[in-house]
């Protein structure tokens, strides 16, 4: 169990450092003049610490995320993800609807950060947005027919 608990808390710690590392950058650039970070809970107890996410958007005095807007929030959860793919690379990430509360000037930062993803992983995101899917390599939708029957529709864009 020694054994275990200790890999436990080395993957852990080592996750955690790249993953702290990765908002930092990663906010700072869906806020710019912002500042994001992560905070352990119990520093003394990589067991049994929490993660906490502190996030002052520029010109806001706030960390709490409850006192955040809606697009503030989703951003913040947005930037959380992308640190969380950086540090720790797949070949694939599905994202549902990520963009749906932002406004254009953070959609177009969001897009930004989704480009350099698809440099080294395959990105399948859900979207209503015309210019998230102005960055796809392929579209997939499905339209209702007349009859009541759903087609699937394909367009390879490169």
């Amino acid at each position: 169990m020694k054994e275990v608990d200790l890999r436990v808390e080395q993957v852990f710690t080592e996750a955690y450092r790249d993953t702290a590392r990765e908002f930092e950058g990663v906010f700072s650039r869906l806020f710019p003049g912002g500042e994001g970070r992560l905070v352990l809970t119990d520093p003394d107890n990589m067991l049994t610490t929490g993660v906490e996410v502190e996030a002052r958007p520029p010109g806001k005095k706030v960390k709490r995320l409850s006192l955040l807007s809606g697009g503030e929030r989703s951003l913040t959860a947005v930037a959380l993800l992308v640190s969380i793919f950086k540090a720790r690379p797949s070949p694939f990430y599905v994202m549902d609807e990520v963009e749906a509360a932002l406004d254009d000037t953070n959609l177009q930062r969001l897009i930004g950060l989704m480009r350099e993803l698809q440099e080294s992983s395959q990105l399948i995101v859900i979207t209503h947005q015309k210019r998230t899917m102005e960055v796809a390599d392929a579209l997939y939708g499905v339209s209702m027919q007349g009859d009541g029957v759903s087609k699937v529709i394909s367009q390879r864009l490169r």
